[in-house]
């Protein structure tokens, strides 16, 4: 049986050869993997590539793109060379609007980023962020990301019903980080969820990282998060 791509693994590891081994030993309990900013200087892109051509895997390349527009458009169109499945680029429209026009021709996805899953309304605060409610401002972005162009959203699992209710998200994804197993830890992420939950809210992808690559059996680990998830519909 294939695994579940509703669950997409982090590999928050320091390098490729981490990476690989990390892969290895979760073996066919996944399929679809994140490679984060972190991994950027540890061969990254090389990663992605192996993943992704070599090993028939799918990869999300999470690089958060935020620049002006000429610059966002040529790195996207540089990073679809590589046919990888989702890219993320930060959720503001023109940004939006320059990843939609670099990545034509590719058939790699676009999300926008919503509100940073690390961040609550203190931290918008210190960031001189629009006063207001903090879901509200999240579905708020969503939307405008989507009407920019987005093929879909990253957001915290308690804004996905909000934002699956939402018309504008009729054909588009939604993905999940801050997803944590029954029973872990909660790390640096303070809007989190169950695998369940999240998924029962509208989510199409969650993305769990340490509750797998930290454990002492990682297949395991994706095994006993994939078995969280309610059937599918």
């Amino acid at each position: 049986m294939p695994a579940d791509d509703r669950l997409i693994v982090a590999l928050d590891v320091p390098n490729v050869v981490q990476a690989l081994d990390l892969v290895d030993r979760i073996g066919d309990a996944a399929s679809f993997y994140k490679i984060g900013l972190g991994m950027l200087t540890g061969g990254g892109l090389a990663l992605a590539n192996e993943l992704k051509q070599e090993r028939g895997l799918r990869v999300f390349l999470d690089m958060k793109f935020f620049d002006i527009g000429a610059t966002v458009e040529a790195a996207v169109r540089g990073i679809a060379r590589y046919d990888l499945d989702f890219l993320t680029v930060h959720g503001d429209p023109q940004v939006v609007r320059a990843a939609a026009e670099g990545r034509k021709g590719s058939a790699t996805k676009i999300l926008a980023v919503t509100v940073l899953t690390s961040l609550d309304r203190a931290d918008l605060d210190a960031n001189l962020i629009q006063p207001g409610d903090l879901s509200q401002i999240t579905v708020e972005r969503a939307a405008r990301a989507f009407a920019a162009g987005a093929d879909g959203v990253i957001t915290s699992p308690r804004e996905a019903a909000a934002i699956r209710a939402m018309p504008e998200s009729a054909g588009k994804l939604i993905v999940t980080p801050g997803i944590r197993p029954a029973g872990a830890e909660k790390g640096d992420q303070k809007r989190i969820a169950t695998p369940a939950s999240a998924i029962a809210d509208g989510a199409d992808h969650i993305v769990v990282g340490r509750p797998i690559w930290q454990a002492a059996d990682p297949r395991t680990a994706a095994q006993a998060v994939i078995a969280e998830l309610p059937a599918r519909r």
